[in-house]
């Protein structure tokens, strides 16, 4: 940036450097007027001019201006009368803190503003602001100022800091500054004048945070965001203007600019608050959110949540999006999809108010709620996982936040953790004496079973949630477990029993609701008449289930789908075909890593069939590396059995017909 500036000084050309306090405007420009290419073009014609430093009058700005070029005019009253004098030689003026004299909101901003805009014009000065206001003069060009790099943020606090080697927990400490050069200056100073060593210096930030940037001359932080406060433009934005920046500080991703209207409505001005933040580099746009550096969001976020009604209205409105019913079948499916965008935003909302008032049952729902929608839309852990197993056992939202939380364990491909979730949320149902919630508790432990290959003992567990169900006179639930049921016996080779638990199952479902679960049994059938060798059968039920999916575009069916017909095709040696399941199947898969794996591992067995080993073992490799990754154990050792056949084959060795095509001998469940 400094070369770039100092060509745009030697070319006169007037320039702007734009961005929040303490971000090193000023550095900067003095950086550049004391360059020595600007030297020898300026000579002593190199001036600067604090702008804070006197009262933000044209008159006084005019008389500041002639001391310090040496204009030599006693009381100017326009800059008509310095022009002789500006104009006789090149030289180049910084206006330093220029928003103290520019805000538009000031008493003579727009007076003095066209003073600055007149002076920028004379061709033989070269002007440099230097603002926290984005509001300069169209012919400055601007430039905004970045936060520093790594390497420039360590070598600006060793310069100061003299007291240990470079270590990592200083660059952590820096990283969570932003970088930000005022910050890292006073951190450097304070542990400098206090002699902290590295461990004290972790250990003062994470107590105090921000709170330690100030040292001993009374330079801080603080003052500096403060002054930003202060500015006219900032104060006529009124009341609500400090408490929206509070609650853009508290989200660690800031508020996302699609979501003002329906996060404020009660502020009726609030997309020009927001124009205003940006102007006055309080704010910056990130990956479609308003966001701010981490040091002033640490400064500005509310100490105490509870306290700031705005805040709290804020989390009201997330976590009533959060309420809708969540699921396929749902009319709110596709809408739920904004928790991919904001997942990280409610997730801190949840952790701190949980950590306020862990007794509280509504914020536990809302936690399985918010659990839920990670499953069905970006499924990952929460760190919200230790505080749900540290709950009391007799909270009345443990169980159900525990069945959540097994979800997400069984998504990302942990099923040993989802059972043992699953075990615990168990206990405590059977403890309840509450036997629907027992039931499904059940049904979801057989489910993880399967995934063990534990087939028996999840056989019996779906048997005794259906006994259940039955008692109670719940057919729509007593259809689910015979869903269930006909998995299980299909993946313990009882393939009639599973054949006739499919088909009652869709017999049971009432005719235009539950289509998830029917697509799902559809899916069950083919897998069990492909298994008997009745491969027509087996494609009208594929096609049946890829017709309901593709009525409502479920994803993940529709990947499960396309990849069992994939296979089908494959094991028939029509490649083509199965190409175009597979590329299907690839579409479907949303960014889910553990489908994409399956995906490649499918397409390495299309090379294989087809003797293209190269690509075979290319594709096989990237879905060994994604298995894992993920910890998929089983996956993995599917694949390398795989590999293993390439590796022969590439090598000279023969293959009985078994395994010409090793995808087949285990079809996906």
């Amino acid at each position: 940036m400094i070369d770039k500036i100092v060509g745009l000084a030697e070319n006169l050309t007037p320039f702007a450097l734009i961005g929040a306090g303490g971000i090193g405007k000023t550095s900067i420009a003095l950086t550049v007027l004391h360059h020595d290419r600007i030297k020898q073009r300026f000579g002593e014609d190199r001036r600067f001019i604090r702008c804070d430093q006197f009262p933000a009058t044209p008159a006084h700005f005019l008389a500041r201006l002639s001391k310090v070029t040496g204009a030599g005019v006693e009381n100017p009253e326009d800059l008509a009368s310095l022009r002789p004098f500006l104009s006789s030689k090149k030289i180049v003026i910084v206006l330093d803190n220029a928003e103290s004299i520019l805000d538009p909101q000031g008493t003579h901003g727009r007076e003095i503003y066209t003073i600055v805009e007149e002076l920028s014009r004379l061709e033989t000065v070269c002007l440099c602001v230097t603002s926290r206001i984005s509001t300069t003069p169209p012919d400055c060009e601007t430039l905004i100022v970045p936060t520093l790099s790594m390497e420039a943020a360590c070598d600006t606090f060793y310069r100061i800091y003299k007291h240990g080697e470079r270590s990592d927990s200083v660059k952590n400490v820096l990283e969570r500054l932003d970088f930000h050069p005022l910050s890292i200056t006073l951190l450097a100073t304070v542990a400098h004048h206090n002699q902290w060593d590295m461990d004290r210096l972790s250990s003062e930030w994470e107590s105090r945070r921000t709170d330690i940037l100030q040292t001993v001359h009374d330079k801080s932080l603080a003052a500096t965001i403060e002054l930003s406060l202060a500015s006219p433009m900032f104060q006529d934005l009124g009341p609500d203007a400090r408490d929206l920046l509070g609650v853009v500080a508290f989200f660690p991703q800031g508020v996302g600019k699609n979501n003002i209207e329906w996060l404020f409505p009660a502020i009726s001005n609030r997309t020009d608050i927001f124009d205003k933040f940006r102007i006055l580099s309080l704010t910056y746009q990130s990956n479609g959110f308003i966001t701010m550096l981490s040091p002033l969001r640490d400064y500005l976020r509310p100490k105490d949540p509870k306290s700031s009604p705005l805040l709290c209205t804020t989390r009201d409105h997330y976590f009533s999006r959060l309420s809708v019913e969540i699921g396929p079948s749902s009319p709110g499916f596709e809408e739920g999809r904004w928790i991919m965008l904001e997942d990280v935003n409610v997730e801190h909302l949840l952790d701190v108010f949980i950590s306020i008032d862990a007794e509280s049952d509504d914020i536990w729902d809302i936690c399985a709620n918010f659990m839920r929608h990670l499953h069905w839309h970006k499924t990952r852990l929460v760190i919200l996982g230790p505080k749900i197993e540290e709950l009391r056992d007799d909270h009345p939202s443990k169980p159900q936040c525990l069945i959540e939380l097994s979800r997400l364990f069984g998504a990302i491909v942990n099923f040993m953790e989802r059972k043992r979730v699953l075990v615990h949320a168990l206990v405590l149902q059977r403890e309840c004496g509450d036997d629907n919630q027992v039931a499904e508790t059940l049904m979801f432990l057989s489910l993880a079973n399967r995934e063990l290959r534990l087939f028996k003992e999840g056989i019996q567990q779906v048997e005794e949630a259906s006994e259940i169900y039955k008692r109670l006179g719940n057919t729509v639930a007593q259809a689910l477990q015979l869903k269930a049921l006909a998995y299980l016996l299909y993946d313990d080779r009882q393939l009639d029993a599973a054949e006739r638990a499919a088909s009652r199952a869709i017999d049971l479902f009432p005719e235009k609701d539950n289509q998830y679960a029917v697509c799902q049994c559809h899916r069950v059938l083919g897998h069990i008449y492909l298994s008997k060798g009745k491969k027509k059968k087996a494609i009208h039920h594929y096609e049946t289930a890829l017709g309901i999916a593709s009525s409502f575009g479920w994803n993940s069916e529709l990947f499960w789908i396309h990849r069992s017909l994939a296979e089908l095709f494959c094991a028939q040696g029509r490649f083509d075909d199965g190409h175009v399941h597979i590329e299907h199947a690839k579409s479907h898969a949303a960014g889910d890593k553990y489908k994409l794996g399956r995906a490649m591992e499918l397409q390495a067995g299309f090379w294989f069939g087809q003797r293209r080993f190269k690509e075979a073992k290319s594709e096989a490799l990237r879905a060994a590396d994604v298995y894992e990754k993920l910890g998929a154990a089983k996956d993995l050792e599917d694949c390398r059995g795989l590999l293993r056949q390439i590796d022969k084959k590439m090598n000279g060795g023969e293959l009985s017909q078994m395994t010409l095509f090793p995808m087949c001998a285990n079809f996906p469940f």
